[in-house]
């Protein structure tokens, strides 16, 4: 009696070979790259817990031997962590809601909107996705510190509101929504706000959540600006304020405090992050699969 073609296949996807191909091609590189990424914060989140003769040794071991929260407690003291922290949040729910509305309307007006030199306009918008932004930090701070934005939250936000990647993302996945949807609300007498708000945007919800996840990500983790226009501790955010912690000792005898302090920095991301989990996988897989 032969042997039919699904259980021949079945046999083959079962046999030593083939589990080897899978585990050599597949496994094995995604578990050394979890590892590279993984291991950096686990080896910082345990060592906030562990005291200085832990962290500068010869001997260095993963879990603490005499756990402790003494760097939690040194960072609240000698930073202002509750005003810092409430910087860095309102500099970045302020400067996020107004990143993503700018992109959305701006990826909207590309895409919905006849006007001259459209192609132009989106082509000088790649051409700043190419341009470093350092080079754009010494005109800024003239600009921001003749305006009297030193020290400001406006100051902080204003000069990064214009986000060329948001902007590009979301006119890619307008550009792939069935042009049906918004002819059928154009005989319904919807203008733009209406065609915008009841149609474009209910259908294009993880890709906003992902422009909105990597600008969240961006404006809490940004540092150099930040470092530039604020001066005073009580405006600074989180990674500036950091820095305070490397100064008051040497490095070296820091390195508790800054790790504990990167450790307040990172989880408010994380739980960001798992929090528009679902809608970000959407986002960045939407359209990759066809009927």
């Amino acid at each position: 009696m032969t042997t039919t073609a699904p259980e021949h296949r079945s046999s083959r996807a079962l046999s030593p070979r083939a589990l080897f191909d899978v585990v050599t091609s597949a496994y094995v590189p995604l578990l050394v790259a979890v590892l590279v990424v993984l291991f950096p914060l686990l080896w910082m989140t345990l060592s906030s817990f562990k005291p200085l003769t832990e962290i500068i040794t010869q001997t260095p071991a993963l879990l603490p031997s005499a756990p402790t929260t003494e760097n939690y407690a040194t960072v609240a003291e000698r930073l202002p962590f509750g005003r810092v922290f409430l910087n860095s949040v309102l500099v970045t729910v302020v400067g996020t809601v107004l990143k993503v509305a700018l992109a959305v309307f701006t990826a909207y007006g590309l895409v919905f909107v006849r006007f001259p030199f459209k192609n132009w306009i989106f082509a000088g918008l790649l051409v700043t996705l190419m341009v470093p932004p350092q080079v754009a930090l010494l005109p800024n701070y003239t600009l921001i510190t003749a305006l009297g934005g030193a020290d400001t939250y406006w100051g902080i936000i204003l000069p990064g509101l214009g986000t060329a990647f948001g902007t590009f993302l979301l006119r890619q996945h307008f550009r792939t929504l069935p042009p049906s949807l918004l002819e059928a609300a154009e005989l319904d007498g919807a203008g733009h706000w209406r065609r915008l708000t009841r149609v474009v945007l209910p259908v294009s919800a993880p890709t906003v959540a992902t422009v909105a996840l990597i600008t969240i990500v961006y404006e809490w983790n940004d540092y150099l600006w930040p470092l530039v226009i604020i001066s005073r501790p009580e405006m600074m955010t989180l990674p500036v304020g950091l820095t305070l912690l490397a100064n008051v000792d040497n490095r070296a005898a820091a390195y508790g405090q800054l790790m504990a302090g990167s450790v307040a920095v990172i989880v408010p991301v994380l739980i960001v992050f798992i929090a528009l989990q679902r809608h970000i996988i959407a986002g960045l897989t939407q359209g990759a699969v066809k009927d």
